[in-house]
């Protein structure tokens, strides 16, 4: 019996011959979707470390620059200190007491340097003169402004054999045509107050250019007296006349001499309030004069906005024994 032959019937049946083998399918080619993906991928990479290299610059010039810029703030904070020690050297040292007339101070910039000046002068004998300017402005503009006002303020006339006290309204007038004569072109004017006290009979005179009156706490008193005298501004108008008016003391009364840096330091949030500065001035007028002004700053540094004041303050406390 012959053997039997096994045939395949699918469609892929194996041929009879050697080289009838099966066909192998093609390997799938890499689709254009995938390969644009690689190619984007390695740009967007390209393009961030570019930026991350511009960046890199812009922070290397930026740290320059704040080095720069530190530098060149530190250089002008110390020039501001050394400014301010030298206009501090440029105040009375000390304060002359006369007889029973003595005289106390509380100076206060807003900034580094002041645009406020005082000064107290020993006449001769008998006299003894106060002085207290406010430049416009505050800065160093107006602390330059104050030390033309010092160097231009005339007291006393020297002759042979003798001198002559200048009246306080003559004194400022003097002062007044100095400035003016300048020619400024900025920080132009000024307020000031010049005054005498003899030791003798207790009488003070002063004249004043647009400075606040001198207020006056009478022996036994805590209500605030106003001495008034009428003055232009200085550096503004020619020819101006300063009346000086006159009051006399008695021992155990003070007058305070003051720019208007401290209405403003008491305003608080209310700058309207130009008054309330008497307030804290009458309620301490029992105390002695060092502790009185330093209850004064105190009250200063308590009032909204004391970090940054908003003007110069200078108080002068004439008190008599």
């Amino acid at each position: 019996m012959a053997p039997m032959r096994l045939v395949r019937d699918d469609a892929a049946a194996v041929g009879d011959g050697p080289n009838d083998l099966p066909s192998l399918a093609p390997l799938p080619k890499p689709r254009n979707g995938a390969a644009n993906l690689i190619v984007s991928v390695g740009e967007q990479m390209a393009a961030l470390q570019s930026e991350i290299d511009a960046l890199s610059f812009e922070v290397n010039h930026l740290r320059r620059r704040d080095e720069t810029l530190r530098f060149y703030m530190q250089r002008i904070d110390e020039e501001l200190r050394l400014a301010a020690r030298i206009q501090q050297d440029f105040l009375p040292k000390t304060l002359p007491q006369l007889g029973a007339v003595h005289f106390h101070s509380l100076f206060r910039p807003a900034g580094y340097v002041s645009g406020d000046l005082y000064d107290v002068m020993r006449l001769d004998e008998h006299h003894v003169g106060f002085f207290i300017c406010d430049a416009v402005g505050h800065g160093m503009p107006a602390a330059l402004l104050t030390m033309f006002v010092k160097k231009a303020l005339v007291t006393k006339e020297i002759f042979a054999g003798g001198y002559r006290l200048l009246d306080p309204g003559e004194t400022l007038a003097r002062l007044n045509q100095s400035i003016i004569d300048q020619e400024l072109s900025q920080a132009t004017y000024a307020t000031a107050l010049y005054g005498i006290v003899d030791t003798r009979t207790l009488e003070m005179r002063f004249a004043r250019g647009g400075h606040p009156s001198p207020a006056v706490l009478r022996a036994g008193s805590n209500r605030i007296e106003f001495v008034d005298a009428q003055g232009p501004l200085l550096g503004i108008f020619p020819d101006e006349p300063f009346t000086v008016a006159r009051t006399t003391l008695a021992p155990g009364d003070r007058v305070l001499i003051y720019s208007d840096g401290i209405e403003v330091g008491f305003c608080g949030d209310d700058v309207g309030d130009t008054h309330k500065w008497r307030e804290h001035v009458e309620a301490r007028a029992h105390l002695p004069a060092e502790e009185f002004l330093k209850e004064i700053a105190d009250g200063l540094d308590a009032q909204s906005g004391s970090l940054q004041p908003k003007d110069d303050v200078t108080m002068l406390v004439i008190e008599v024994k």
